[in-house]
């Protein structure tokens, strides 16, 4: 506001000496010292404006970038907190959309639209307030023609906003089918289809530019209109300042000074339609990241019947509450003497039956519990329940320890992760070292300690024939490796946690037979001295179990506990 109304300042500064210059140089002969000071006073000015409009583009860049990482973070960190429930219900070019390329377009919003609208406050004001002094006709047809400009401006603005809507969602639902192709390309090589899927892209990219070319139609239109006004406007202002100057009503350097100002006054408020144009983008993506930060508060405020994408089924991390007695909480993780489901259930949004549906059942600390059922039973949703990941609609997951007995939702969810080890059906590898993606399980771990994990996972032999050993990149998603030596380097990470609670969903689906026997004596090893739940329909994975609990429709189904050799034999 400070450079806004110091730019006024020096606009009529400028616009006084530039007068007072041409009407001298018109009427009689100036002092050749006189006309040489007004003339640097008029250098002085434009250099102190070319300073300021510098100083605010600079303020404005670094704004915008310091908003943007801030931004770009929270919703980063948002999403980690919402977790793969809430993700796996969102269209991904939303997402990968709104973090990329959507918030680059924030720029023009800061460096230009924002500044601008200090600028439209205070410019018009000061110049009709100057005006007003010099000559009050000419103020007050200023004063009548000026709110045409922003009244054109937000009549064509609503038709930008809508259009620039319109190319956002097509934009994400280009990246989103984009994606999907260069995920799905052996499928779609596979049967055939490459290429309708290749027209599908294209096509969408041809909704994108056609969305596009709308929106700066509209934009094109805009300029024309505001820009036609404003001429007009000038002119309504300068014809009579040109009659009453050849009638000797009005002298040359009021009449000057007055042409000079006019259209001043008229052009912050068509520079800021201008820049509204070019942030609607900026403000779009803006909505749309604002609407997933808004995900986690809108699950708070509804309690947890409603929070998030599945009704009280995702945990911000807001929403856990953090016990102040750290060294009971940990206490109780490493001396758990049982886990308890207490009439848990998972309702997901849109969905007509429950994910889990009044589920209890005991763990014992050391026991090895294996759960079998059919695909979409349960299963999956209750190792993300143990996880910390879905939070149940109602019902309670009880901790055990020689300290009494806590609800998890009491304990810090990052505090209770420290303390599993999980091993999923598809683990993901970043596109990170061999090392690295080993030392997720602890980061603070060694070389030494890397490695001595993956010889236990079986892993060490085939990561030593790799290029680079442990310091190989891999690509993403393990690009390079099989997936048994995928699921090795999980088990590597399980190995280094050290966690006294194991989750496993299905290690061995999908692996070959000496993959299969490789991570089956790894995870014995791993399952030793640990409570472990463990999702298996494998013979050898449900032999090493201490009972088998079947899961159906939500339910745990028939007897509570099953030994292996029932389900084997």
């Amino acid at each position: 506001m400070l450079m806004a109304a110091a730019g006024a300042v020096l606009i009529i500064l400028q616009a006084e000496l530039l007068a007072r210059v041409l009407a001298d140089g018109v009427l009689g002969q100036p002092a050749i010292a006189e006309v040489a000071g007004v003339i640097g006073l008029l250098g002085g000015v434009l250099a102190v404006r070319a300073g300021l409009s510098w100083i605010q583009q600079a303020t404005a860049q670094r704004a915008a970038a310091a908003v943007k990482a801030s931004l770009r973070k929270q919703v980063h960190d948002h999403i980690q907190e919402l977790g793969p429930a809430w993700v796996s219900g969102q269209h991904t070019g939303r997402i990968t959309t709104t973090l990329g390329r959507g918030l680059d377009a924030l720029d023009p919003y800061f460096t230009g639209y924002f500044p601008q609208l200090f600028i439209a406050a205070v410019v018009p004001i000061a110049v009709v307030i100057r005006l007003a002094v010099a000559d009050l006709a000419s103020a007050l047809i200023i004063c009548v023609t000026l709110p045409l400009i922003p009244i054109f401006g937000v009549l064509v603005g609503l038709q930008t906003k809508k259009a620039t809507a319109r190319q956002w969602r097509a934009l994400e639902r280009l990246g989103g089918r984009f994606l999907d192709l260069v995920a799905g390309l052996p499928t779609l090589r596979a049967f055939g289809r490459a290429k309708a899927q290749a027209q599908a892209v294209r096509d969408s990219a041809d909704q994108h530019r056609q969305a596009t070319m709308r929106t700066l139609r509209i934009a094109f239109l805009s300029a024309l209109v505001l820009e036609l006004v404003a001429t007009l406007s000038v002119a309504l202002v300068a014809v009579p300042v040109g009659l009453r100057l050849l009638d000797g009503g009005l002298d040359l350097h009021t009449a000057l000074l007055v042409l000079l100002l006019a259209p001043e006054a008229y052009l912050p408020l068509r520079a800021l339609g201008s820049q509204f144009h070019s942030s609607t983008e900026g403000l779009e993506v803006a909505g749309r990241a604002f609407a997933i930060l808004d995900e986690g508060s809108a699950g708070e405020k509804a309690g947890p019947a409603n929070a998030g994408h599945a009704r009280g089924s995702l945990v911000p991390r807001s929403s856990m509450p953090i016990r102040t007695e750290a060294g009971i909480r940990r206490t109780n993780l490493l001396s758990m003497r049982g886990l308890r489901f207490e009439d848990v259930t998972v309702q997901y949004e849109g969905r007509q039956e429950p994910a889990l549906d009044h589920v209890s059942l005991s763990i014992a600390a050391g026991e090895r519990v294996a759960l079998i059922g059919p695909s979409g039973a349960g299963k999956s949703t209750l190792l993300n329940v143990l996880l910390g990941l879905v939070r149940p609609t109602s019902g309670r997951v009880l901790v055990t320890g020689e300290d009494g007995t806590v609800d998890m939702a009491e304990v810090d969810v990052e505090a209770w992760r420290e303390q599993l080890a999980w091993v999923p059906q598809s683990p993901h590898l970043f596109a990170r070292t061999v090392a690295d993606n080993i030392r997720l399980g602890r980061p603070s771990a060694s070389d030494d300690d890397v490695r001595r994990a993956a010889g236990l996972a079986y892993a060490h032999g085939f990561i030593t024939e790799l290029p680079r050993g442990y310091d190989t990149e891999l690509g993403e998603r393990g690009f390079g490796l099989s997936a048994g030596q995928r699921q090795r380097i999980a088990l590597a990470r399980a190995f280094l946690r050290e966690a006294p609670l194991l989750i496993l969903d299905e290690p061995t689906a999908g692996l070959d037979a000496g993959s299969e026997a490789a991570v089956i004596d790894a995870t014995r090893q791993l399952m030793a001295g640990r409570t472990v739940l463990v999702v298996a329909h494998r013979p050898a994975m449900l032999a090493d179990a201490h009972r088998v609990v079947r899961v159906e429709h939500g339910r745990v189904a028939g007897p509570v506990s099953i030994s292996p050799q029932e389900v084997l034999g």
